[in-house]
């Protein structure tokens, strides 16, 4: 039988990991290296689909099962027809496996835990994405048990208690119906010991070999979803290759690679997991979406990236820039861009770029305007989106 999910290399980059390819989906191709829009809920926030045709030009969206699971239900969302006829969006589609809901409403909730390292917690915003933000923390409940066979929880929305298996997160991302789905993991603290990593890591691998025997024995699913194993081991590179030579030795159609980095290690790590990892075989990383991180993550071998952050950052009035050849954020709630006339940013030619300036952004972001969310995360999803797409172009054109 045909996989459903293909992936071909196009060119290497000499010197590097770094490759430009094509990922062959149901819903059509994706060129890669490429940006995956994060779309948590069945949207992305404040955006249509008809705005990421037009504007943006996002080739690919992820959903997230917890959440989609929780709310409308996964069997809604197939009576809908499935993910795609349900938010009206007909490109490829990602789903992740809730398996980051496990770290983020174990063991680290609360602590203001990064994907990133820096010491045991980011004190602030301005060390990193803050994955527990307030608006977070609001979406998650505040109770998960792990054990070998899956994880409880409590729903974020009305604190009921529920259940994740390996075999139940592939059953609700067969009835989501996207066409990367992810097996089940258990994603860690950076703060956790070695020996827990080491615990985790395991367990990850035992419920990697159930989730391909759950996609397995689905055999419509198996016609029209490719499966993803997350490869794990936090900072320590020891684990990272070990879970990579476990998962690459499976019948998976590709990779995620998952859990938490030091940030100055994330270049060593993604070399030790890309060296082992299959070529043939797409890589997805999952969560780290900053350029410098995305730059340093094509060099080293992946393909496909995630992150909440360009939307996130944008709906606080946060807007990326190349300042003097210099990737950065400016803070339209400062007040010196209220009489800022000049454009978001001088390198960009989005749509927003082409019609408005930092003085009206700032403008509906102090008058608390829901336009000011829309446009900023217009921008700052061009900006990365386009960001990756050229980083391609730079490798087919040697």
């Amino acid at each position: 039988m045909k996989k459903p999910v293909t992936f071909e290399i196009l060119k290497s980059q000499p010197g590097t990991l770094g490759r430009a390819g094509v990922i062959h989906t149901p819903h059509g191709d994706i060129e890669t290296p490429a940006f995956v829009v994060v779309g948590t809920k069945g949207t992305v926030k404040s955006l249509k689909p008809e705005d990421m045709e037009a504007y943006i030009g996002n080739q690919v969206a992820l959903a997230n099962t917890y959440h989609l699971y929780l709310q409308p239900g996964s069997d809604l969302v197939q009576e809908a027809g499935g993910l795609h006829t349900f938010m009206n969006w007909d490109k490829p589609t990602i789903t992740d496996s809730g398996g980051f809901q496990v770290f983020s409403l174990g063991a680290a909730f609360g602590k203001g835990v990064t994907k990133f390292a820096q010491g045991d917690v980011a004190p602030d915003e301005k060390a990193g994405l803050n994955v527990y933000s307030k608006e977070l923390a609001q979406e998650h409940g505040k109770l998960c048990v792990i054990d070998e066979e899956g994880v409880t929880f409590t729903s974020h929305i009305d604190g009921s208690m529920h259940r994740f298996t390996a075999e139940r997160s592939i059953e609700i991302q067969h009835q989501i119906g996207a066409d990367i789905i992810i097996a089940f993991d258990e994603c860690t603290s950076p703060s956790a010991d070695y020996e827990y990593q080491v615990e985790a890591m395991e367990r990850t691998h035992r419920w990697a070999k159930r989730s391909i025997l759950a996609h397995k024995q689905n055999f419509e699913a198996l016609k029209k979803q490719g499966l993803l194993g997350v490869v794990q081991g936090g900072r320590h590179l020891d684990l990272r290759k070990k879970s990579a030579e476990t998962l690459a030795a499976m019948d998976f159609d590709g990779f995620a690679i998952g859990g938490s980095f030091s940030k100055e290690d994330l270049g060593d790590s993604l070399k030790v997991v890309n060296e082992v990892l299959p070529e043939d075989k797409p890589r997805h990383l999952l969560g780290i979406g900053e350029p410098q991180d995305i730059m340093q993550g094509v060099a080293m071998g992946c393909d496909t990236f995630d992150c909440v952050a360009p939307t996130r950052l944008a709906r606080t009035g946060t807007i990326y820039a190349n300042v003097n050849g210099t990737h950065t954020r400016l803070n339209l709630m400062n007040a010196k861009y209220q009489r800022d006339f000049s454009k978001l940013d001088e390198s960009c030619d989005c749509y927003v770029c082409q019609n408005y300036t930092k003085a009206y952004l700032a403008h509906l972001f102090k008058a608390r305007e829901m336009l000011g969310a829309h446009l900023a995360s217009i921008h700052n999803l061009c900006y990365i989106v386009n960001f990756t797409k050229r980083l391609r172009e730079e490798i087919l054109n040697g």
